[in-house]
């Protein structure tokens, strides 16, 4: 019989053994879309300099063209919605991996999927962004789902590991 079940374990050397659900992470608030998470400028900011330069280019917008009314919450709303409807979403591994409370001494991570089992040094389990939607819908169990692991660096960014079943942290 098939796995058909779109949870998720993590399990092994941990003091709480976690189950993962993906099909509710789209209303989590760490959700990134992906391709916002790989091809976003992670560079270190000034957040006092770039709020002082950001109001300076607005205030001197407003002097030259006048003030321009704000977007409504409902057309807000609107536009969250169709980012949902149509985006490919995923979620950091490592507030998952915290959250189990590994024991001390743990070195490696097992990842367990339906045709496959794959170890992972600690250190780059942490990096694992993991996929969990694609154009607005849940990933699928038949279709490679419930989990899709994209590494850090996002050397397989084309290539995810698919079918993801358990993290055994050893």
């Amino acid at each position: 019989m098939r796995y058909l079940e779109p949870i998720v374990f993590i399990n092994g050397k941990v003091k709480y053994p976690i189950t993962l659900d993906p099909g509710v992470w789209i209303f989590d608030d760490r959700k990134v879309e992906i391709d916002t998470y790989f091809h976003a400028d992670r560079a270190e900011v000034n957040e006092l300099e770039e709020y002082t330069i950001a109001a300076s280019k607005h205030w001197q917008k407003e002097i030259q063209e006048g003030a321009t009314l704000p977007p409504t919450l409902k057309t807000e709303r609107k536009f969250e919605k169709q980012r949902l409807m149509e985006g490919t979403f995923g979620i950091p591994f490592e507030p998952f991996f915290n959250n189990a409370e590994p024991e001390s001494g743990v070195t490696e991570v097992l990842v367990t999927t339906a045709d496959n089992e794959l170890t992972f040094p600690v250190e780059v389990a942490l990096q694992f962004f993991l996929g969990f939607s694609k154009d607005g819908k849940p990933l699928k169990v038949t279709e490679g789902g419930p989990l899709e692991i994209y590494f850090g660096d996002a050397s397989n960014l084309e290539n995810p590991i698919k079918n993801v079943r358990s993290f055994t942290i050893k």
